[in-house]
């Protein structure tokens, strides 16, 4: 009787934890106004925004964020897409305090950050920060 109630237990705990995931994943989140150059982008900023995909070689998530982004904001030429491989650029990484891939960093003309998204980002929240930006 006590291990059916440790394995429900467990159970409970492991769908929370798996819910909480599933909701978060993906999500945008609005963050601090930390500046990005474009010397570390290794590219100018767009007109109105750019949006910054930290990737890496082996990640499907990654090709999947890129391809969602890339079909967003195809007919948007004020808005410009650049992809940085995470491992390749470890001190950017650590600046902007990159934790999985992919992430997805929103900046203004200026190269701020104005949001960020950790996961593939979602259709519909891709489209509303786009539009506010």
């Amino acid at each position: 009787m006590k291990s059916l109630l440790l394995l429900l237990f467990v159970l409970a705990v492991a769908s929370g934890i798996g819910l909480y995931l599933k909701g978060s994943t993906g999500a945008i989140k609005r963050k601090r106004r930390l500046r990005i150059t474009p010397a570390e982008l290794g590219d100018g900023y767009g007109q109105r925004a750019t949006i910054v995909q930290f990737s890496t070689t082996f990640c499907s998530s990654c090709r999947a964020a890129k391809s969602l982004i890339k079909d967003v904001v195809k007919d948007q030429s004020d808005i410009k897409y650049l992809e940085i491989d995470a491992e390749s650029n470890l001190d950017l990484v650590r600046k902007v305090d990159i934790k999985s891939t992919p992430t997805t960093l929103f900046l203004d003309k200026s190269g701020f950050e104005i949001a960020r998204a950790t996961g593939a980002p979602k259709r519909d929240q891709l489209i509303k920060v786009i539009a506010s930006l």
